[in-house]
């Protein structure tokens, strides 16, 4: 009967605890969310671009690149800038989605929008460059090559799925015979270069498509230059006809004054000339 009682209590009490933690409100989730992303500036944004551009090349040669964004974090906080690694990496993922929206932009509205796209462009064609000097020298393998790939704008989710196909891929072929599963390597050798042939094509034409926007800006630009040159020359063409124009008439004006003041020296002298001769023939008579 005591046992009974004892077990009964017990359970009352579990009872008590559950309802009570129910009750309560869940405080801590609430501060963890409401601090969990405060406003990024733009010294520590490009602080943070200048810190991923020089682990680019980390980020393109290894699929666990967890530690790469621990790294990140910690030379931020070296900087005086109190981030996470996921703080950092959603930042990371949003200035992609940002840079991606900008390349339809004009080159004004995407200064105003996105201050941040010419870092972004120096990261991504310094990226491309490699995989191409990659391709060229013949030193990435295929499994280097897709992880080059997968260590661009959706780093972690992508290459957690990644990870499970391959996995999955890998389990299938240990059940199918030697020949298919030499077959399934080839093909999937050919996919990811297929891949990588596409992903390359579709950024060369972006870059041709971005340079011929970039270049139809500057012509237009150049032509705008050119017209108000022109305007300006003919401005001063016009000003300075004008002032030889004055000049010219400055100079007839004081010609005729010269000459007025010569003829009126001449009548002047011959006035006293004659005064002179008429005075001699007075005294001889």
């Amino acid at each position: 009967m005591e046992g009974h009682q004892h077990h009964h209590h017990q359970y009352q009490q579990q009872q008590y605890q559950y309802h009570h933690q129910q009750q309560q409100p869940p405080t801590s989730s609430v501060n963890v969310d409401a601090d969990r992303f405060p406003q990024w500036s733009i010294q520590e944004t490009k602080e943070f671009l200048m810190i991923r551009a020089e682990l680019d090349r980390s980020f393109m040669e290894t699929k666990r690149n967890k530690l790469l964004w621990e790294v990140i974090s910690t030379r931020m906080r070296e900087k005086g800038f109190n981030r996470s690694t996921e703080q950092c990496k959603c930042k990371w993922k949003n200035l992609v989605t940002r840079y991606k929206g900008c390349e339809t932009m004009e080159e004004e509205a995407m200064r105003q929008q996105f201050p941040f796209y010419n870092e972004l462009q120096a990261i991504f064609s310094a990226r491309m460059q490699s995989i191409l000097w990659s391709e060229s020298e013949g030193g990435a393998t295929g499994s280097k090559r897709k992880a080059m790939q997968l260590s661009s704008d959706e780093e972690e989710d992508t290459e957690e799925k990644e990870l499970e196909k391959s996995s999955v891929r890998k389990k299938k072929q240990g059940k199918t015979s030697g020949g298919a599963g030499i077959g399934g390597s080839t093909s999937g050798n050919g996919n990811n270069s297929n891949n990588i042939k596409e992903i390359l094509e579709d950024f060369m034409r972006q870059q041709m498509q971005m340079e011929m926007q970039w270049r139809e800006a500057f012509e237009a630009r150049e032509h705008e230059r050119r017209l108000k040159e022109m305007e300006w020359r003919q401005k001063m063409e016009e000003l300075e006809n004008e002032r030889i124009l004055m000049d010219r008439r400055w100079y007839e004006r004081e010609e005729q004054r010269r000459m007025r003041e010569e003829a009126r020296a001449e009548k002047r002298d011959a006035l006293i000339t004659a005064l002179l001769n008429k005075l001699r023939r007075d005294d001889h008579m």
